[in-house]
């Protein structure tokens, strides 16, 4: 279906593509790995139109391709979820999904129809929420369902998806998953973006290893391990997913939450952390996890409950109550809430801590600098955009903020999100290198497999409340998972 040949694409100081290859077939899952910043995103974005190639050719149905704009790309029958949510946060999610072909009766929108075919497709992702919520008001998990739902919503040659389940839980995923063999029945050609490499193998007929803006290796899936993709994306052995656990002692109780009970949730919600100790908080989308988080660190008003820090009842209305208290959130959307993206690597490591009312560059470059030394930050200098770095960099950064703030107890929302597995190593030996310092962690992800890797105990939230608490001793996923279905099941159906 679409053949590329020798692309080459440039930007300033960098060759993002560098002679690549690809051939996709009709009726295929093609799955494309590689580390952060190896050409992925940017190869999307040529087969989509979105930026012209400087050098070599594409062709797709059998003819030269060479679109000039996104809309030549859909005009191909091209579909792109990017890893880049583009929804507008102010329009219901209906509009979202329909927002180019509004259905339209005696020359006005026909709202009934917008909301029924909107319902089907919410239906056919598993997103249980009203067409006509606005979508400023949806978790990134959510959001993500919904870009999902846009792509299926027409009828395309070519889907292309872009770490599609960075944020879903394992039911969400399942369901994806059972959508995409359907469209490889129906002849589309998918090209699948993962980081998650047990996907790329349940998933995926074909694979191509992006690596330094080359492809470096195209082969069927037959007899492929994640040893050899891992081997092929980052150029060496990696001997094991997760460091090992650090000797830790858990110290004295950081946080008490009594009776929290957050808007939209049952609850209440009752747990404990202390210094030393990596709490993680498992559950379903939409389950209440972000939104407890949100709660305890100012950011969501918390309808009632107690909150205490290191011994102390306090009173968090807004972030700035809890920075003061030596709270840090690590949201899930890094890039839209926690940084400036057109500001320098300085500016945003010292933005949650100004000093003075005056700015000093030379210690805001200092401060910069040692912490990004202290965290492996791999940049041109702190002067360096941060739009301009790799997933994994980009979270560096935000980790060195807040520890430029003094944190000592950090809420760290999908760590990992969106990050290769080289740079997700990174990523973990540091949260438990900060574990090892004392500091107490709050772990939220939706990789099952990433909770149990570097967590000492995990909080199942279901329907908004703790469904169990489960020890590290004791850690398996079937018991784990089942304890996040229990408060959408009936009568005790456990099927």
């Amino acid at each position: 279906m679409m053949k590329v040949t020798g692309l080459v694409k440039r930007f300033p100081g960098v060759v993002a593509l560098d002679g690549v290859d690809l051939e996709l077939h009709e009726g295929e899952i093609h799955a494309l790995v590689g580390e952060n910043g190896a050409g992925k995103s940017t190869l999307v974005k040529c087969l989509a139109g979105i930026q012209p190639p400087d050098g070599g050719s594409m062709e797709f149905d059998g003819v030269a391709y060479a679109p000039s704009s996104a809309a030549d790309g859909l005009a191909a029958g091209i579909q792109v979820v990017h890893q880049e949510l583009a929804l507008l946060p102010y329009l219901t999610v209906a509009e979202n999904l329909f927002l180019r072909r509004l259905p339209r009766k005696a020359g006005v929108v026909d709202r009934r129809k917008l909301r029924a075919d909107a319902a089907a497709l919410l239906e056919q992702v598993g997103l249980n929420v009203s067409p006509d919520t606005l979508v400023e008001r949806l978790g990134i998990a959510q959001m993500q369902l919904v870009e999902i739902a846009k792509a299926l919503s027409v009828d395309c040659k070519l889907l292309i998806m872009d770490e599609p389940t960075a944020t879903l839980t394992s039911r969400e995923a399942g369901r994806l998953f059972g959508i995409l063999k359907d469209l490889r029945e129906r002849g589309v050609a998918i090209v699948y973006i993962s980081h998650h490499l047990q996907e790329v193998l349940e998933l995926a007929d074909r694979v191509t290893v992006l690596r330094n803006g080359r492809s470096v290796e195209s082969r069927t899936m037959a007899g492929v391990t994640a040893p050899d993709l891992v081997r092929a994306m980052v150029g060496r052995d990696l001997a094991q997913e997760f460091p090992p656990l650090p000797d830790r002692s858990p110290g004295e109780e950081a946080l008490r939450v009594d009776d929290l009970r957050v808007a939209g949730f049952d609850g209440p919600l009752s747990f404990a952390v202390r210094r030393g100790e990596v709490v993680g908080f498992a559950g379903l989308v939409g389950s209440g996890r972000t939104e407890a988080m949100r709660a305890i660190f100012g950011a969501d008003k918390a309808v009632s409950g107690n909150i205490a820090l290191f011994g102390k009842k306090v009173r968090i209305k807004h972030p700035k109550d809890a920075v003061r208290h030596g709270v840090s959130l690590l949201t899930e959307d890094r890039k839209s809430q926690g940084l400036v993206l057109d500001l320098p690597i300085s500016a945003n490591v010292t933005l949650a801590k100004l000093r003075g009312a005056l700015l000093s560059f030379g210690k805001e470059r200092a401060v910069s600098e040692a912490l990004g030394e202290r965290l492996h930050l791999r940049s041109a200098g702190v002067g360096q955009h941060v739009r301009t770095l790799s997933g994994g960099n980009q979270q560096k950064v935000v980790l060195a903020k807040w520890l430029n703030a003094g944190s000592d107890l950090l809420i760290v929302d999908e760590p990992t999100r969106g990050i290769d597995v080289g740079a997700k190593y990174e990523i973990h030996e540091l949260l438990l290198g900060l574990a090892a310092e004392g500091k107490a962690l709050l772990v939220v992800s939706s990789d099952l497999p990433e909770l149990m890797g570097i967590c000492d105990r995990i909080l199942v939230f279901s329907r908004g409340k703790i469904a169990g608490s489960v020890e590290r001793a004791d850690f398996d996923a079937e018991h784990i998972l089942t304890l996040a279905y229990s408060g959408y099941l009936k009568n005790g159906d456990t099927q």
